[in-house]
């Protein structure tokens, strides 16, 4: 019902995949198991390429022979990224022994379809849920736990987020070269929108769960206080690094093979990361160049930077964001001041002037801080503090809600 409210025609995607999955993770279990483990992620990957990159291969089609192979752009169903890796999840922990095949279909159906997460993540194995689905333990504890994560995730959501978000789009659409500060505020606007608007998403994903008695991974471990590109994907979308790093990079050999396949293998990787976030060259690009900097980390094994693993992570978002690679280059020239652009111009003071206090506490928020203050509180005996700043935070959300317009979920994309 929560799917179908807003895709009531493509949930019977969703539910035909359930159906078709459930059947091949049965006959996995039998004989000529990898000949049916094949054919169910073919089938998971041709439907993720029919619905979600089409469009982009009727584009490059027509681009290289004139052919336009499709004449309309197929509608993306929401979250078919996300519930098609679940998917083969299931289907990659019964092959390879790690989960028994369920013979009840329910509940194969309640782990793709388990709402919290199911629209934009994070990816939840089903080796990480398969006990509760059967053995669950709801309690009054966790179900508060649960609301203030919630809570949490919400107010990163639409008190800093969007906030964020609008600074963001009016820079990226600017119609004339910014400055140089006023590009670099763009840009940092994005970083922190992009951050806590998925990781908010992951709180509030993550505090549902607990309200029901699941016990979903943590998603993100305050990235942007890495010290190098490799730390900074052990603590960014870890559930998709983690699935690319156990479903792909280990079966493909991992490190432990030749340091050419060593090589290919990271490629292969980091040109999947790029292509599940989108169907565009900007994606890739995105992909490609943390493949190149985790192959120059590997050479320059005492990398530990937080300005170097920032700047890289910054301009890689500028192309995340951008509509096209040109333009991509175009707003990191500006960034630059190549583009014969002013170093600062009276825009970017309008917007400081107005937006220093969001900024602020969107700073703050990228940092461990809250966890911090809580030890102290519950050391003070204080826990109160916390309670009223969240019964405060969740009210002003809530207005924000009430009073805004619709602002989905950046990841809703993917």
């Amino acid at each position: 019902m929560f799917y179908a409210w807003g895709e009531p025609l493509f949930v019977l995607i969703m539910l035909a995949s359930i159906v078709l999955n459930y059947f091949l993770a049965l006959f996995i279990s039998g004989s000529h198991k990898k000949f049916f483990m094949t054919a169910a992620v073919i089938l998971d990957l041709a439907i993720l390429i029919v619905f979600k990159y089409a469009g982009f291969i009727s584009e490059i089609i027509f681009n290289l022979t004139g052919f336009k192979l499709l004449s309309e752009k197929i509608p993306l169903p929401i979250g078919i990224s996300f519930f098609t890796f679940q998917m083969m999840s299931y289907i990659f922990d019964i092959y390879y022994g790690k989960s028994q095949a369920r013979k009840n279909p329910l509940d194969v159906a309640l782990y793709i379809s388990l709402f919290p997460q199911l629209i934009a993540g994070p990816i939840v194995r089903y080796g990480d849920v398969e006990r509760e689905i059967d053995h669950r333990n709801e309690n009054a504890e966790e179900f508060s736990q649960g609301v203030e994560r919630f809570i949490y995730g919400l107010a990163k959501k639409v008190l800093l987020a969007n906030f964020l978000a609008q600074i963001a789009d009016n820079v990226f659409g600017y119609i004339y070269n910014p400055s140089v500060l006023m590009s670099w505020l763009g840009a940092l606007a994005y970083t922190g929108q992009i951050y806590f608007d998925f990781s908010g998403y992951s709180d509030m994903a993550i505090g549902l769960g607990l309200m029901f008695g699941f016990h979903f991974k943590e998603n993100f471990n305050y990235p942007y206080m890495a010290v190098n590109i490799r730390d900074f994907w052990h603590r960014w979308h870890i559930s998709l690094s983690t699935w690319f790093r156990d479903y792909v990079y280990i079966p493909m050999g991992g490190s432990r093979v030749n340091s050419a396949r060593h090589i290919i293998n990271i490629f292969t990787v980091w040109l999947l990361t790029g292509i599940w976030h989108g169907a565009n060259w900007t994606f890739i690009l995105w992909g490609l160049i943390y493949f190149i900097f985790l192959i120059f980390e590997k050479i320059f094994t005492k990398i530990h930077s937080h300005v170097y693993t920032l700047l890289i992570v910054i301009f890689a978002w500028v192309f995340f964001r951008a509509e096209s690679v040109s333009a991509g280059l175009n707003f990191a020239a500006s960034m630059l001041g190549l583009n014969g652009n002013k170093f600062c111009d009276y825009a970017f003071l309008e917007y400081v002037k107005n937006t220093w206090v969001v900024l602020i506490f969107a700073l703050v928020g990228i940092f461990p801080v809250i966890p911090k203050l809580r030890s102290s509180l519950e050391k003070f005996h204080c826990v109160w503090i916390e309670k009223a700043f969240l019964i405060l935070i969740s009210l002003i959300s809530i207005a924000e809600v009430i009073g805004s317009s619709y602002n989905p979920f950046i990841y809703f994309n993917f």
